[in-house]
């Protein structure tokens, strides 16, 4: 690969330190497939991250995460941003890709406990005990599952969390995804992880997505042979799942996909936001594809959910997205458009 514009390539991440590690693990792939290149890690501050003292589905903001790196990315002070993919909106703005979606860390959640809880479970807590959680999904579906705790929010990045957690005795366990713990090299804390019988987890939760300008060849070929066929994949169908549902961080959507021998399974739901009601389907899709095979011509330009991965299977990857589009359209003839509804409303009281 020549990249012709310049010798050095800067990429713009948030500033906390699990985006960091993120952003260093993508920019060590880089650096060993292209030995010649320079990369410059650019960090900055976000909305999500300035506006600490309001839930995250209260902001009102779609890409709280991400709107200041895109703006970066647009005026060409950086090159790529990498982004954990359950930040990014699954519609993107005009003139921006995901250029390649990492191979998945586990997409499930975890709780991490107060000391003087260690060794114990969600179920073994005793009455009333306080769960911190910033997420309207978690928290629903914990309710329904525990109904003898209760859920609070809890914003900052992992390190603050943790230190409200340890430190104060306003918490008996936070909720975390095990992928950030994991990437911390905290999985020492990590005292129980959430099946997907207790909760589903965010859509494209556990995976790393790298954003580029979409009309900047050179830069979309260098990252893309960081995509992960299979994450690709299950990503593909679960954000076609929550764009059909219009879903955000202000309802609680939620997700689990497998793929195995060729089929992909998807199990999508949507939540009130104390969790008393619900509705969850499953359905499968095949995927005959091969990994590299690119068998139907030339198709630079195809975008999936926001995401271009040129050198996989096209008909895999619009099979991946019907299939979200199907189990959401199930959910929607069930009624899940009033269970958003009413969870939108009440969030936005």
């Amino acid at each position: 690969l020549r990249i012709s514009l310049k010798e050095t390539i800067r990429v713009g991440t948030r500033e906390s330190q699990l985006a960091r590690i993120q952003t260093g693990s993508v920019v060590q792939m880089l650096q060993e497939r292209h030995p010649r290149l320079r990369f410059e890690i650019v960090a900055m501050s976000t909305t999500g991250d300035k506006i600490l003292d309001k839930a995250l589905s209260k902001i009102g903001e779609k890409s709280l995460f991400t709107k200041e790196l895109e703006n970066a990315l647009e005026r060409n002070e950086v090159d790529l941003v990498v982004h954990s993919l359950k930040d990014l909106p699954t519609s993107l703005p005009p003139g921006f890709t995901i250029g390649a979606i990492c191979k998945r860390e586990s997409p499930y959640d975890a709780v991490v406990f107060h000391p003087k809880h260690a060794g114990k479970s969600l179920h073994s807590l005793p009455e009333k005990s306080v769960i911190g959680t910033s997420s309207l999904r978690r928290a629903a579906q914990l309710k329904r599952e525990f109904p003898h705790l209760e859920f609070r929010d809890i914003r900052g990045n992992l390190n603050t969390r943790l230190k409200k957690l340890d430190e104060k005795e306003d918490f008996s366990a936070i909720v975390l995804a095990v992928a950030g713990l994991r990437r911390m090299g905290w999985d020492s804390r990590i005292g129980q992880v959430l099946s997907p019988a207790d909760c589903l987890y965010a859509v494209g939760q556990g995976a790393l997505a790298v954003e580029v300008r979409a009309r900047d060849q050179e830069i979309l070929d260098m990252v893309s042979v960081l995509h992960d066929g299979e994450t690709v994949l299950r990503c593909i169908a679960e954000r076609a799942f929550m764009k059909h549902l219009e879903g955000g961080c202000s309802v609680p959507v939620a997700v689990n996909t497998v793929l195995k021998d060729f089929q992909l399974y998807l199990t999508g739901a949507v939540y009130s936001l104390d969790g008393s009601e619900s509705l969850r389907e499953t359905m499968q899709a095949s995927m005959n594809y091969f990994p590299h095979e690119n068998e139907d011509g030339p198709n630079d330009d195809i975008q999936h959910v926001g995401i271009t991965a040129k050198n996989f299977s096209q008909s895999a990857q619009v099979a991946a997205e019907k299939l979200g589009i199907q189990v959401a359209e199930l959910l929607l003839s069930r009624g899940a458009k009033h269970i958003l509804n009413v969870a939108r409303q009440l969030n936005d009281a």
